[in-house]
């Protein structure tokens, strides 16, 4: 059992996130294993699809986890030092549709605490995890309830993951920097 690291990679669309985690990851040491969340519905997702598994080493196992990942942890740790999960945006859309009927609060605290399922898992395997999401908070709202839940429930994911990482990326128009360790922490105010 190796040291456990959480790897946040976040940024907007075609912004070089899967890119850089994905060779953020092939330079750590180990046997790698590749978590696709996304299925194929449509002749476009097969194509992204197959442009990611083009662009990853051949030795790498994929696992196509699109839901319940807690459930197959200890399998995939058994067979990876290296995780990469690609993404946690698809993977908590999904989850969201899978829930469709129960109230926003409901779905929020049961996809936080399917999250943080997920990264104690990884950390009890000492395995590192590098996962890529993307930030969605930075358009105009919605006008769907489905859509600002979406919107809502990303937000909070992220900010959990990025609590819980121990590294966190932000890709912008190809360049990415770390920006957990530049943080501008405040002291708590007391009401």
């Amino acid at each position: 059992m190796g040291n456990s690291k959480i790897v946040l990679v976040t940024g907007g669309a075609r912004s070089g996130k899967s890119d850089f985690a994905e060779r953020y990851a092939a330079v750590l040491p180990g046997r790698h294993a590749y978590v696709a969340t996304a299925t194929v519905s449509d002749e476009e997702m097969a194509r992204r699809i197959a442009l990611h598994q083009k662009r990853r080493p051949a030795s790498w196992a994929t696992w196509e986890v699109p839901d319940h990942l807690p459930a197959v942890l200890g399998d995939l740790c058994q067979t990876a030092d290296v995780v990469l999960v690609d993404c946690l945006t698809i993977y908590f859309s999904n989850y969201l549709w899978a829930h469709d009927g129960d109230d926003d609060e409901t779905v929020i605290d049961g996809a936080l605490a399917e999250l943080r399922a997920i990264v104690k898992g990884f950390r009890k395997a000492g395995v590192t995890a590098v996962f890529v999401t993307n930030e969605l908070g930075c358009g105009i709202v919605p006008m769907e309830q489905v859509s600002r839940l979406y919107r809502d429930l990303i937000g909070r994911i992220n900010q959990e993951a990025a609590r819980e990482a121990d590294e966190v990326y932000v890709s912008v128009c190809g360049i990415t920097t770390e920006w957990k360790h530049r943080a501008v922490i405040l002291p708590e105010v007391k009401p």
